[in-house]
């Protein structure tokens, strides 16, 4: 990896909302080439659905966004707030997204994201902090690994994308 000075984050305005559907979307479409390759893309949520849901999130803060920009370009985004999942204490934060364009995969983005939403957990009182990420994607899980977290192996669901089925496990640390 190579730091990449030009990366800055900041928290996300309305008008990213666009910028950050167009980047789910393309990771997305490359994790999900690198997790099932020869199969087809399942049907993804459209881009205008997904900049509605986003640019919601942002009003409302709920999950708090932050974006990565490469000078003046949107190459990454991350969604957090407390965890969702059943019978968490509120002080468990979840990373509930974490996406970069691929074209900036590896230069130190998912990373200066992933600080600014601990840094932003911790303001609101969390000690530990989950994120749900898919069982055979290789970038995913070390990416995780390397942050610090330790995987759930009680945790193992199902999701369905489409028609295929996707394992996720849940990753956890602590924030301090």
């Amino acid at each position: 990896m190579s730091d990449s000075p030009a990366i800055q984050v900041r928290p996300a305005i309305e008008r990213d909302a666009a910028a950050i559907a167009h980047i789910q979307a393309s990771a997305s479409q490359a994790a999900f080439k690198a997790l099932f390759p020869g199969e087809p893309m399942p049907e993804f949520d459209s881009l205008k659905k997904s900049q509605k849901f986003w640019r919601e999130a942002i009003e409302y803060s709920e999950p708090q966004v932050q974006v990565a920009q490469d000078g003046k370009t949107v190459v990454g985004f991350v969604g957090y707030d407390r965890s969702r999942d059943p019978k968490t204490p509120p002080t468990t934060g979840e990373i509930w997204a974490i996406y970069v364009l691929p074209s900036h995969w590896g230069q130190a983005v998912g990373l200066a994201l992933w600080d600014a939403a601990r840094e932003g957990l911790m303001e609101e009182g969390c000690k530990k902090v989950s994120a749900w990420v898919p069982l055979g994607y290789a970038r995913a899980l070390r990416f995780h690994d390397m942050a610090g977290f330790k995987r759930e192996m009680t945790s193992i669901k199902t999701v369905h994308m489409g028609a295929v089925k996707v394992e996720e496990i849940r990753f956890k640390r602590d924030l301090s």
